[in-house]
């Protein structure tokens, strides 16, 4: 489908339609505005039902798994898990798969370096990044688990409160500017939750004492009802402390209905990640039907953004390729024009944009780079995960994956020595910690004992981790003992993961490769990622140590497993694990990729000022988690809705 140019031009060029591109150009189009979006992936589908049949056909059921292009295919020799190499796509981008081949630029699609150092104590260490991103209409929201937490006042001063950091412009101001567009961003998303926990939860922090939105607002929709799982962390972690602050369970807002509305209600399927197979769940397509239907909004498919025109100081245009097919060559392209222009594409699509636009006089680094922190600050949430048995059944694999969480230790003195996480309580049984159901269903079919359940080994605590004792070591059972045994552990299965805030570091970063390109030409990214900060090492620790106490609190038997020294180090060294104060740690991604393009007070150390406008050119604006100045403690989702509806409020201003 060709651009069709209205009269008097394009107001607006929009790159990318996930969540904030596609909330910008609905705010846009109702107001009249003429809006234009580049959209990499192919159309959105008619019905999930492609998508929902690639899920179930794929080996590993990853993130990246139902949707284009294809992550799994032929297995081979040199490339034992399928995975397509990345030179041969239009529109390649990373997968949680790829953190098993980060070093083989032909399966992964970050290039990295420098490469893993070879002592796993080396501050200096390369890890793989953790998180993965789509590139099709709806953006990485097709994906996300659906948590819709706000940050807290102290995120946005972590610098001032606690000399870590940087803090957001404006500090706790900018806080009590963005609460109206979180409240707008709950209605956008349609969240549900009870108004009367988040009063609690926000208390705790002094926030304001009718809860943040204010004593008259209701969430869209009522809470989804807690899970068993959550009730029983509810009854026995009260009398449990971190760093001096007593804990309690807080049922999470949710991006997913829970009563029939526009979207259908939730009938906890238990994959909203990578798909929920309803749409009960909010996505980003949702809010871009809304944004086409005002009459005001084009959308060019398989178009893919490749360079930003200048005329001066000011963008002049975006140039794009097409392409027909993932593994086609380009068939065309051209150059779209507006009055303003948004880029939308991720924290690793939009900074290589920015970089591949070298070509400009006066600006040699590449668009909106004079400060040089175009690519750095890359950050994520790091997670640290624990998982046990239960002495009684919770019912684990039953409703969203997570619908409560311990949010108590995200803020507090101790984050002046280290990081804050919340704790999000899973009820997908040990699916992300142990590949479950799979792999304890395998291990007492072969006499394996990959789960801890089917030998005999003891836990930190020395505590005998084998499940059943009146069987021998390394069973293989058959028939209605097998069948008893899997019921008798699934039901009982927990999992705790906690999302590290993660500080700025310029060093990790996403630059391009000078020698691995895509399908179209383009340059891939190279990332540099680590994790060398005590303050965040801290973190670690501490979760390490609150996830004993609260299993030993609910009477269960902890399974989490460290990884071996032979991990550790040498040129083999695993991609995510590290050593700190004697202990072995793997960290995981929570898919919240953040930095790259931050906000900032001054041009000389960030890439955006307060209204998420580029410093060097004022009719270029950037949205996304790559604003973020640091991670702070809630999941991203609702500050990047909230920031969205701010910079279309912004854009309107500026068109006048």
């Amino acid at each position: 489908m060709s651009i069709v140019t209205p009269p008097g031009g394009f107001d607006v060029v929009i790159v990318g339609s996930g969540i904030s591109g596609s909330i910008i150009a609905y705010q846009l189009g109702k107001a009249g505005k003429k809006v234009l979006i580049l959209e990499g992936g192919p159309p959105v589908p008619k019905s999930r039902e492609d998508y929902m049949q690639t899920f179930f056909t794929a080996d590993a059921k990853t993130p990246e798994s139902p949707y284009p292009p294809t992550t799994q295919g032929a297995s081979g020799t040199d490339n034992p898990l399928g995975q397509p190499d990345p030179a041969t796509l239009n529109t390649p981008r990373y997968t949680v798969l790829q953190i098993n081949a980060w070093q083989d630029p032909k399966q992964c699609y970050f290039v990295y370096g420098p490469q893993a150092a070879t002592s796993a104590s080396d501050p200096q260490m390369t890890f793989a990044f953790g998180s993965s991103y789509e590139r099709v209409a709806g953006g990485t929201t097709w994906h996300w688990l659906g948590t819709s937490l706000m940050h807290l006042p102290n995120d946005f001063q972590l610098k001032t409160k606690y000399g870590q950091g940087v803090d957001w412009p404006g500090g706790a101001n900018f806080y009590t500017q963005l609460l109206p567009y979180y409240r707008a961003a709950t209605e956008v998303i349609g969240v549900s939750s009870d108004r009367d926990p988040m009063v609690d939860l926000y208390k705790t922090f002094n926030v304001q004492p009718n809860g943040v939105y204010g004593p008259d607002y209701d969430f869209p929709m009522p809470g989804i009802v807690p899970s068993t799982n959550d009730a029983l962390y509810q009854q026995n972690v009260t009398a449990l402390k971190i760093d001096g602050i007593p804990l309690f369970v807080t049922p999470t807002p949710q991006g997913r209905n829970s009563r029939p509305g526009k979207r259908r209600q939730c009938a906890g399927n238990t994959n909203c990640i990578p798909i929920c197979p309803i749409q009960a769940k909010y996505d980003g397509t949702v809010t871009l039907a809304q944004a086409l239907q005002t009459g005001n909004v084009q959308i060019q498919y398989q178009s893919v953004a490749s360079n930003i025109r200048l005329k001066g100081n000011q963008v002049s245009g975006i140039d794009y390729l097409s392409y027909d097919t993932q593994t086609g060559p380009s068939t065309g392209g051209g150059t779209a024009v507006g009055k303003r222009y948004v880029l939308a594409a991720h924290a690793i699509e939009t900074p290589k944009l920015l970089l591949m636009s070298k070509g400009n006089p006066g600006y040699p680094n590449g668009v909106a780079n004079s400060s040089d922190q175009v690519g750095r600050n890359l950050m994520d949430h790091v997670m640290y995960l624990a998982w046990g048995l239960a002495k009684k059944p919770v019912y684990a694999y039953r409703g969203p994956l997570a619908t409560s969480g311990i949010e108590a230790a995200r803020d507090g003195a101790f984050r002046s020595q280290r990081a804050a996480y919340r704790i999000e309580i899973g009820n997908e049984g040990w699916n992300w910690a142990a590949n479950d159901p799979n792999t304890t269903l395998a291990d007492f079919v072969f006499g394996q004992n990959n789960s801890q359940l089917n030998g005999d080994s003891v836990n930190a605590q020395g505590t005998a981790l084998r499940f059943d004792p009146t069987l021998p070591a390394y069973s293989q059972l058959f028939g209605s003992k097998l069948a008893t045994t899997l019921n008798n552990v699934y039901i009982r299965q927990l999992r705790l993961g906690y999302l590290i805030e993660q500080v700025p570091d310029p060093d990790n970063r996403v630059t391009l490769s000078s020698q691995y390109k895509d399908r179209l030409g383009l340059p891939r990214p190279q990332v540099t990622y680590r994790i060398r900060e005590d303050y965040v090492r801290n973190a670690f620790v501490s979760a390490k140590q609150a996830s004993t106490q609260i299993f030993k609190a609910l009477g269960a038997t902890e399974y989490t497993r460290e990884p071996q020294n032979a991990q550790l180090s040498g040129p083999k060294a695993s991609a995510t694990t590290f050593r700190y104060q004697g202990q072995n740690f793997i960290f995981y991604g929570a898919g919240h990729i953040i930095g790259t393009y931050r906000m900032g007070s001054s041009p000389s150390d960030s890439v955006l000022n307060a209204r998420q406008q580029s410093w060097d050119h004022d009719n270029l604006y950037m949205v996304g988690s790559g604003v973020f100045p640091t991670t702070a403690t809630a999941n991203p989702t609702l500050t990047i809705a909230a920031l969205a509806l701010q910079a279309a409020d912004n854009l309107l201003h500026d068109l006048g």
